[in-house]
């Protein structure tokens, strides 16, 4: 035998003995069993909540602007007061309003003389022009038809000069009104009877009138306290699943250690668009509700814009079929046809495989130490659990992590408990 001759025959044994060293360790690799943490379906009561953030507001937050110009010469409040409807805040100088008053007051003592003139007028062209007609009646020849029509046109004038110093006098007096209504503004009263809860302004500062901007023209916000919403933002996948009534567990950061009941009360209609950036830079539009949940009994010392959570309860099961929320996991599963379905249109064969299966949502159910995927349907979700509608029974052994297990974890897969036995035992006790 040649020297080539052995060195192929070396070679051809030396791949056979790698060969089957691989065979081996796929083989024992593929008996081996995949550590998994086990857990039986059982019954529990589960809770379904959404979880939205927001801030503390009142029901009621009035914001009190000036209706004149002019600089402040006083302020009887504090931000913090308590004050009641119709009492005192701040004064407006009231100097050029009181000078309006004063003009306003002798437009309407002028136009009243004029008036008082022109009736004497119109008295004055009635009488003439009676006699001018009783004298063309009894005396026709000393009298001419012209003067007669003069008396006339004389009569018409002083009727027309009277109702527009009568005009006037109303113009007058509506001026008079508006000046004197100015001048009483210069006095600020409180609309509600509720705490300051913001002061904007200073003594000798000028209060402009808040028309075009309400942070400007701002003088104070008088809120009622009495009653306490909190006005929280809810995604719109979760909206739908709220109503009013829906009762509410908020907790104000203010106030670590106590939670504070109540429940929906309003469900807004329309969205609010908010801009989030990305870590990639693009920019997305998020659409969230704003919904109103007024607080049962919230604490005396509150106050607005603190910040809080709510967990509103759209659901409650009570002795549920569930499975942990982890154990939930999606593959491709062959969807059978059901008898008494119509057949498909053909399709190619390529398309064959595509048909038959889809993304479906299943748990790993473990019989004699081999896991099966099953589709599940769920119902509601709880914190850590989900409601099993149909799909798996009471008392069959499902994997229930890790979620790393639970990601690359096939079909008909050993799998074996990570949970000692003594720890298991433990446990279940």
């Amino acid at each position: 035998m040649s020297r080539r001759m052995k060195f192929g025959l070396f070679a051809v044994l030396v791949v056979v003995v790698v060969g089957g060293i691989v065979a081996l360790g796929a083989a024992k690799s593929k008996n081996k069993a995949v550590e998994v943490r086990l857990e039986q379906v059982g019954t529990r009561d589960l809770v379904a909540v959404v979880t939205a953030s927001g801030k503390i507001e009142p029901d009621t937050k009035v914001d009190v602007l000036s209706d004149v110009q002019g600089r402040i010469t006083r302020i009887a409040v504090r931000e913090g007061d308590l004050v009641r409807k119709g009492d005192f805040l701040l004064q407006i100088d009231p100097a050029i309003y009181q000078a309006a008053v004063s003009r306003a007051q002798a437009m309407v003592a002028s136009a009243q003389s004029d008036l008082i003139r022109a009736r004497a007028n119109q008295d004055q062209a009635k009488r003439s022009l009676d006699r001018s007609k009783e004298l063309q009646r009894t005396s026709p020849t000393l009298i001419t038809a012209e003067s007669v029509e003069q008396a006339q046109t004389a009569w018409d004038v002083s009727v027309a000069n009277t109702k527009a110093s009568q005009a006037s006098v109303d113009q007058a007096r509506a001026a008079l009104q508006e000046a004197q209504d100015n001048l009483r503004k210069t006095r600020i009263m409180a609309p509600i009877t509720g705490r300051v809860t913001r002061l904007a302004v200073e003594e000798g500062e000028v209060a402009v009138i808040g028309t075009f901007s309400r942070d400007v023209g701002l003088l104070m916000t008088i809120a009622d306290l009495s009653v306490i919403l909190a006005k929280v933002q809810v995604d719109e996948t979760d909206v739908v699943r709220l109503s009013v009534g829906d009762s509410v567990e908020v907790a104000i950061d203010a106030f670590p250690d106590t939670t504070f009941m109540g429940h929906v009360t309003k469900i807004a209609n329309s969205a609010q668009l908010t801009a989030t950036s990305t870590a990639s830079g693009s920019n997305d539009r998020a659409v969230d509700f704003d919904v109103e949940i007024t607080l049962a009994n919230p604490p005396k010392d509150i106050r607005p814009d603190l910040s809080c959570t709510a967990r509103i309860v759209t659901d409650v099961r009570k002795g549920a079929l569930s499975i942990p929320i982890i154990a939930l996991t999606v593959r491709q599963h062959e969807k059978l046809p059901t008898e008494g379905t119509p057949a498909a249109a053909p399709a190619a064969a390529g398309d064959t495989a595509k048909a038959k299966s889809k993304d479906t949502e299943g748990v790993f159910v473990v019989t004699d130490g081999v896991a099966q995927f099953r589709p599940v349907k769920v119902g509601i979700a709880g914190d850590e659990y989900f409601e099993v509608v149909e799909g798996v029974k009471a008392g069959e052994t499902i994997v229930a992590g890790t979620y790393q297990a639970i990601r690359d974890l096939r079909d008909s897969t050993r799998v074996k408990s990570s949970v000692p036995d003594s720890a298991a035992k433990g446990k279940a006790s």
